[in-house]
């Protein structure tokens, strides 16, 4: 009785981590992510060129941000295309 309850909690251990993996995987490619992402990239580049003493902070923040939106949403076309160049 011992070995099936043993092997029964292994089971459990291994649903749970596949439930977190699950969510932690749709946190990657959820729009909530690429949306914090973003924001938190520009304000963070306001702060630092107001700390440095850039005359159009607001302005020039927006070129790092936008390198981060392209470089997110070419990544999934670039991944199949790597997966599809492998398997040949």
């Amino acid at each position: 009785m011992a070995i099936d309850q043993t092997l029964a909690d292994r089971i459990q251990k291994i649903e749970e981590r596949n439930a977190r993996v699950e969510i932690e995987k749709a946190w990657e490619v959820s729009w909530a992510r690429f949306f914090t992402n973003t924001v938190a990239t520009y304000l963070i580049m306001n702060l630092l060129l107001w700390t440095i003493g850039d005359s159009l902070p607001l302005l020039h923040a927006l070129v790092p941000t936008l390198g981060y939106i392209l470089s997110t949403l070419s990544i999934p076309y670039l991944k199949k295309w790597w997966i599809g160049e492998s398997k040949a």
